[in-house]
């Protein structure tokens, strides 16, 4: 079992680091470092990280010296004043499939450091609350050589980089190889030019436009909305088709998966340009939060993803409909973060211990870490969470902080007292918040309870029974077990409306019949609320069809075509309210509820309620399928007009076979269509012609056949035999992540073909997981969460999986990043 770290045991580190410069030779198989540190004054024992590296020479002050590096680094004795070491190792990134270091993608050189990847370049004090400034040389004859900070020397062969500002390891960035840039410039507030590239493949520079677009608008946005300038006179970013992450925010040169950057029309989705948008602007908005003020130690990791998605997630709603962006989160919150905190994997937003930091890269970190942002800007008003901001980023520029450090910039810009409120980042869970009603006299009376001791702000409107609002939404907030609010002077007996834009990560039992939940997904003011009234009682009908094997009720079908038909209505709201809840929600629900989900009956239960709502909807299927008018457009109106027509398309194609499915398919030219009418034409089991057509067009297209790949499986009755042919397919890369990634992500999205009661599924997953890891541990580790469900399921399911984590358990020369994941899924570790 690895060692554990733990938040209790940190210690500052021994020296400071004043300065230090690099000089790389690049070579693939025998790359050589040479790292220059001033150190200041701080005793006479010194340890370094470092794995893997050949220490060639070692200097303090110019003095040859010897030391043994162990496994882990190197432990010296040095002067007990300031003084200067110098050491020379050797590496080889072309044999580094774990992406993490210096490696090669394609025959270009780059890096991936966070969390501690660092140390895999050179002997250094690998933790993020080190920070010195950069001066790096490269020598390479690839044309382009880059790294973090402003070029400051160029010749033939070699090229030079200084980053003025004081920066931890984890941001070092290196790029080397045959690139060509898109290019543009940007003035900020403060008059500075700012040159900006985005370093592709050549061939791919006619596909950076949109990624261009989006990160001017975040610049410009970061300024206007929270007063932040660029600081340096270079942005660049690179794209590199091995990355196990989505990007990283490298001070001036952010590196990026290339799907996240590369988007024309023709091969990029909707979602695809929506998720470009958020994630340029996601790294951009880290060079405050996140670079120039970073985390002390990796417990605080929330301390700046946290606060970033948070901002990603204000700007890409104010980019696009603030509505149907609130819906979108919430959806992801609670597929992927709401299952984390109901399983082994659940852990608090500030973890206190872990074994290997790459394991807490998670969607409670992340996803939760920005609703607590939110709900505090919620309890102290916009203008006070400005004030507090403008205080943080004053207070704490150039430093490693925590949260600790965070919350009293609030206390002290508000005068709250937040002790109560930092609960929300130590302990782990999904609160439960009751509400309760009682009406007497024109007094409303709304009770709140919850299963802990939280401050949880609940926002509330009322609406009177002809659905007009006659209290306009209120943050409520709870801070006790149980608190009860009055709403004095109304005429009649409202309908609340609670839990608005879901201002708080919470579980809401509130007992409402299916007529009032009809009656708000008709009439509530408060757009988050009127979908979730709809979804909710979805989930409902979809449960009762399950269990109890009811046909879909009138009630719901009846309410939900109100919405869809209705055209005055957002075209993504209407499509957001089509989409069916996922077999897995369903699942979670019914465990929840006490049943032991079947995997096979929800399966059956989901199609006979899009077969229902496609009926019901019959008539008006045709409209809603119409084109888009207009030349094709990124923007928010177009893409929530096509989101609305490919989810009518997949209703149409359960009652005409796929026919009009293969009419848009044959004359889509963008890929949203492209794949939407493919989607439906293989719901329809008719789409293996498409298929091939598709796979023929786009072979050469190595994101676009992500695409292709993941479709298959997802739409697969047999999940496992379709991705076991597929990974004998020549494309199939399983070294390459994001190819990885789309094939058995889409296994285990495929919930009943990953659930097959033969185990065939879990069999596969695992076989491929133990493979991995020898080459990949972080993505292994990342896509062994499927089997974090494991409880839910029945008896023989579960002996399945536990059969199969223990086999992963087992296999030689496991990773600590897929055993720390296995294990606690098996229940060897808390």
């Amino acid at each position: 079992m690895s060692e554990t770290v733990r938040l209790a045991d940190y210690t500052p580190f021994s020296h400071s680091v004043e300065h230090v410069a690099m000089t790389f030779r690049l070579a693939p198989e025998a790359t050589r470092v040479t790292t220059r540190i001033r150190f200041g004054a701080g005793g006479t024992a010194l340890r370094l990280d470092g794995e893997g590296l050949r220490l060639l020479a070692l200097r303090i002050d110019g003095a040859a010296v010897s030391a043994e590096p162990d496994a882990t680094g190197l432990s010296l004795t040095v002067p007990d004043r300031a003084f200067v070491l110098e050491t020379e190792v050797e590496i080889a990134p072309a044999g580094n499939t774990a992406l993490e270091g210096l490696y090669m993608s394609g025959g270009m050189y780059c890096t991936q450091c966070e969390a501690e990847g660092f140390r895999k370049i050179t002997f250094y004090p690998d933790r993020p609350d080190v920070m010195a400034p950069f001066h790096v040389r490269i020598e390479s004859e690839m044309p382009v050589l880059l790294s973090n900070g402003n070029p400051s020397a160029q010749g033939p062969g070699w090229a030079e980089w200084d980053d003025p500002w004081p920066k931890p390891s984890y941001l070092f960035a290196l790029v080397a190889g045959d690139l060509v840039a898109h290019s543009d410039r940007f003035t900020t507030m403060e008059g500075r030019d700012v040159a900006l590239n985005i370093w592709v493949r050549p061939g791919d520079e006619d596909r950076c436009a949109y990624a261009m677009d989006s990160l001017k608008r975040s610049m410009r946005w970061d300024e206007e909305v929270y007063g932040r300038a660029y600081d340096l006179s270079v942005f660049n970013i690179v794209a590199v088709d091995d990355f196990n992450m989505g990007a990283m925010e490298n001070k001036g040169l952010n590196i990026f998966n290339s799907k996240y950057v590369l988007a024309l029309p023709q091969t990029a989705t909707d979602e695809d340009f929506a998720r470009i948008e958020a994630i340029i602007a996601h790294e951009y908005f880290h060079n405050w939060t996140g670079n120039r003020i970073t985390c002390r130690d990796w417990f605080q990791l929330c301390l700046k993803e946290g606060l970033t998605v948070f901002r990603d997630q204000q700007f890409s709603a104010d980019m696009r409909s603030a509505a149907v962006k609130r819906i979108e989160d919430v959806l992801t919150l609670r597929a992927r973060q709401f299952r984390e905190d109901a399983g082994p994997l659940a852990h608090p937003v500030r973890p206190d211990a872990y074994e290997e930091i790459n394991n807490f890269y998670t969607a409670t970190v992340y996803e939760k870490g920005a609703e607590v942002i939110g709900m505090l800007k919620r309890l102290v008003g916009d203008e006070a969470y400005g004030r507090a901001l403008d205080l943080y980023f004053e207070r704490h520029d150039g430093q490693a902080c925590t949260i600790e450090d965070w919350l009293r910039v609030f206390e002290d810009a508000t005068g709250r007292d937040l002790t109560q409120f930092a609960r929300w980042y130590t302990e782990a869970g999904t609160p439960r918040v009751t509400a309760e009603e009682s009406w007497e006299g024109g007094t409303f009376t709304l009770t709140l309870s919850q299963d802990g001791a939280k401050v949880i702000p609940v926002a509330v409107g009322l609406l009177d029974p002809s659905g007009q609002e006659v209290r306009p939404t209120e943050v409520l907030e709870l801070t006790e077990a149980r608190q009860s609010f009055r709403f004095d002077g109304l005429a009649a007996r409202p309908v609340a409306s609670v839990l608005r834009g879901f201002s708080a990560p919470v579980l809401l039992e509130k007992p409402s019949s299916a007529e009032e939940r009809a009656f708000l997904l008709a009439h509530d003011t408060d757009p988050f609320n009127r979908w979730d009234a709809g979804r909710s009682l979805a989930k409902e009908v979809l449960s009762q069809m399950v269990v109890r094997g009811d046909a879909p009720s009138a009630l719901w079908l009846d309410a939900l075509a109100e919405v869809v038909l209705d055209g005055g209505l957002d075209p993504a709201f209407r499509a957001l309210t089509l989409r069916l809840p996922a077999e897995d929600d369903i699942a979670r629900t019914l465990h929840e509820a006490g049943v032991t989900p079947d995997p096979d009956r929800i399966h059956a239960a989901r199609r006979a309620m899009g077969d229902a709502l496609a009926e019901r909807l019959r008539d008006g299927l045709g409209d809603l399928v119409a084109p888009v008018p207009g030349p094709w457009s990124p923007d928010a109106g177009q893409a929530g007009a096509r989101a609305l027509r490919m989810q009518a398309l997949g209703l149409l194609s359960r009652l005409d076979g796929g026919a009009e499915a293969q009419r848009v398919f044959d004359a889509a030219d963008n890929m949203t269509e492209e794949v939407g009418a493919l989607s439906a034409l293989l719901d329809a089991g008719a789409g293996v012609a498409a298929l091939r057509a598709f796979g023929d067009r786009w072979q050469h297209d190595r994101i676009v056949m992500d695409k292709w790949f993941t479709l298959q499986i997802l739409h697969a009755g047999d999940a496992p035999a379709v991705t076991a042919a597929l990974v004998e397919h020549p494309l199939f890369d399983w070294k390459n992540p994001n190819r990885f990634r789309a094939v058995f992500g889409a296994l285990s999205a495929n919930h009943a073909g990953f659930h097959r009661i033969d185990g065939s599924g879990y069999r596969l997953l695992a076989d491929w997981l133990i493979r991995l890891d020898a080459a990949n541990p972080q993505t292994a580790a990342r896509m062994s969460q499927a089997f974090d469900s494991m409880s839910r399921y029945d008896a023989d399911r579960q002996a399945m999986m536990a059969a199969e984590l223990e086999r992963i358990l087992n296999a030689p020369g496991l990773s600590r990043d897929l055993s720390e994941m296995a294990g606690r899924m098996a229940g060897r570790r808390k």
